[in-house]
């Protein structure tokens, strides 16, 4: 096994951002209507292409670690920061029409909006730095489970989770298949 560093790796960064930019634009989930359409459930393409990345990289990383290529680095599992954070990231999320990943990608693509919702992120990021010692004081360690992952939370091994992740995953796209033919 040969570690990638250097120069190297800031070129397959750049590669892959690259690569992954493209894929969310051809995938149509960098179109600031694609995503509105998602929040009001007229258009499940962000929510089909976001869990086949779940499964495919959790896999891929799942296969990384075994082999020995990776490892994991385990965060604490604070989830009072966590439902907080996520439900801020959803609100800028429906308020901007993006996330970040595709907000580079649309403004990759020319988008003067996501370019200027951007500069919000910027500020967002600025500003959840300048409070971070009040928040680990007074909201990291409220509900914090510690470095927890999910196979030893729910008493069963990675593969059983990636199994039921995706059954769930071809059963659902498969039900709005049938649910937008109807639909037509």
């Amino acid at each position: 096994m040969f570690p990638i560093t250097g120069t190297t790796s800031l070129i397959l960064a750049v590669v892959f951002g690259f690569a992954f930019g493209w894929l969310l634009h051809r995938g149509g989930v960098a179109n600031y209507n694609t995503i509105v359409r998602q929040f009001l459930f007229k258009d499940f393409t962000v929510l089909k292409v976001m869990l086949t990345a779940i499964i495919v990289g959790g896999i891929g990383v799942f296969v990384l670690v075994q082999m020995g290529y990776a490892k994991f680095h385990i965060k604490p599992a604070d989830l009072l920061a966590i439902t907080l954070g996520s439900g801020l990231f959803g609100i800028g999320m429906v308020l901007y029409g993006y996330c970040p990943g595709t907000a580079l990608a649309a403004i990759g693509a020319g988008s003067v909006h996501a370019l200027v919702g951007a500069f919000g992120m910027i500020l967002g990021g600025i500003l959840y730095a300048l409070s971070f010692d009040w928040v680990s004081q007074a909201i990291l360690p409220v509900w914090a489970m510690g470095k927890v992952q999910l196979p030893e939370l729910l008493g069963v091994g990675a593969p059983v989770i990636f199994a039921a992740l995706g059954l769930f995953a071809i059963t659902f796209f498969v039900i709005l298949e049938r649910r937008s033919a109807k639909a037509r």
